[in-house]
């Protein structure tokens, strides 16, 4: 169906469809939200230097062959829907087409620190001034004031390292860093910058004023550990890490299975012991002096572990799955990446929707984390080749021809 942004027959096809935005960014953490915004039906004008973003090329490559053989996938999901206008922002003739991009926009999204946005003249005071109700959206890796300001961040430096999670997810006191898998931390940010641009529409819209919003890496993972930050904030207290044999209670540990496959347990509550050894066969455990009680649990931990680990090893996980829906025991499994994308449940809710792409054909995508009961939220097209759309979105700026080519001439402006 045609986008709108009106209610017919029940049905919003596209709840963003008269938003603009002009998104000045690069790399995954605020081109993400623009993909977000973008599956919601916003029209997102991605502003890309001449040699394009440096995300570009990048990313994992798809083991596939045919049409879709070296297309870039990874890049694909951050950027997938939008319009490209390459653009040399070191030019003044570049920064002022921005500028009058910005004139008939709702949202700007950008992640270039403060110092880089007064450099171009892309600060909220100075875009505000040229359109008064604009939604000025930045995300960067500390945040816009203090003295982590202008430091560069990444997620694996911001989110993961100066939060405290990675510490906090070490195995134990002694263990190994963990190193996260790629874009976590720019997503999670990506989401609660969409959260903020959608908020901050609503209040330009009912007051007719703009509103300047932003989030960081750094900030968002701190929420991510709320519930620890909640009592460490007070406290000040280094957080415990436990070892998978220095858990609270078996019943809420992770274990490998018989096929080398693992799976997590979360059962909680004061039966949780009890739905365990029963779905372990071993109710014998329930009269074991060393498993009497909670504490008594704890203190044998490592070997309490260590027998589960040895009883699980006699079936595959998807065996044990079945033995622990049986007696109430909460559990999950331990997937890999490549059967996540064959989950039954993943492919009930469209996790991995498909995209039409006019010259390599169809291919899976990512859905955004979210779903409307009456309106369509979902990949709008692939990612555009780097200014793709140069001289379609000038024109429909106001721009003439003989401006566009003069532009062109003088290296404000670039297409593939």
């Amino acid at each position: 169906p045609a986008a709108c942004s009106e209610f017919s027959g029940g049905i919003v096809s596209a709840p963003l469809a008269d938003i603009t935005v002009i998104e000045v960014d690069n790399y995954m953490a605020a081109p993400s939200a623009g993909a977000i915004l973008a599956d919601m039906g916003a029209t997102v004008i991605k502003v890309e230097p001449l040699g394009g973003d440096p995300m570009r090329g990048i990313g994992r490559p798809a083991k596939v062959e045919g049409p879709l053989e070296g297309y870039d996938f990874g890049f694909d999901v951050d950027n997938r829907g939008k319009r490209s206008v390459a653009v040399a922002l070191d030019t003044e003739e570049g920064a002022a087409v921005v500028h009058r991009l910005v004139e008939k926009a709702q949202v700007f999204l950008c992640n270039l620190l403060p110092r880089r946005q007064r450099r171009f003249g892309l600060d909220p005071e100075t875009l505000m001034t040229r359109n008064p109700a604009l939604v000025h959206a930045t995300l960067t890796g500390y945040g816009t004031n203090g003295p982590e300001a202008e430091r560069p961040g990444y997620d694996v430096t911001a989110f993961f390292g100066r939060s405290g999670l990675y510490d906090a997810m070490r195995e134990g006191d002694d263990g190994e860093v963990p190193m996260a898998r790629p874009a976590q931390g720019d997503h999670t940010a990506g989401l609660a910058l969409v959260g903020a641009i959608l908020a901050a529409l609503r209040v330009a819209e009912r007051s007719g004023e703009g509103q300047v919003v932003e989030t960081s890496l750094f900030e968002t993972a701190i929420w991510t550990q709320a519930t620890d930050f909640g009592v460490t904030a007070v406290d000040r207290a280094p957080v415990r890490r436990r070892s998978r044999h220095n858990q609270l209670t078996p019943a809420a540990n992770r274990y490998p299975c018989g096929d080398g496959k693992w799976i997590v347990l979360n059962t909680l509550g004061p039966n949780a012991f009890e739905k365990l050894v029963e779905a372990l066969g071993r109710e014998d455990w329930l009269e074991d002096p060393r498993f009497q009680d909670a504490k008594s649990r704890y203190r044998h931990m490592p070997e309490l572990v260590d027998a589960v680990d040895g009883i699980l090893a006699a079936k595959s996980r998807d065996e044990w799955g079945e033995v622990f829906d049986r007696a109430g025991v909460i559990w999950g499994p331990v997937l890999t990446l490549d059967e996540v994308a064959r989950d039954s449940q993943a492919e009930a809710i469209d996790m991995f929707p498909e995209i039409e792409h006019a010259e390599r054909g169809r291919y899976r995508s990512v859905r955004a984390p979210m779903r409307f009961r009456d309106a369509e939220v979902r990949p709008r097209g692939p990612s555009p080749t780097v200014g793709q759309h140069t001289r379609e979105v000038l024109t429909g700026a106001g721009y003439s021809s003989q401006e566009i080519d003069a532009l062109f001439a003088g290296g404000a402006l670039g297409e593939s």
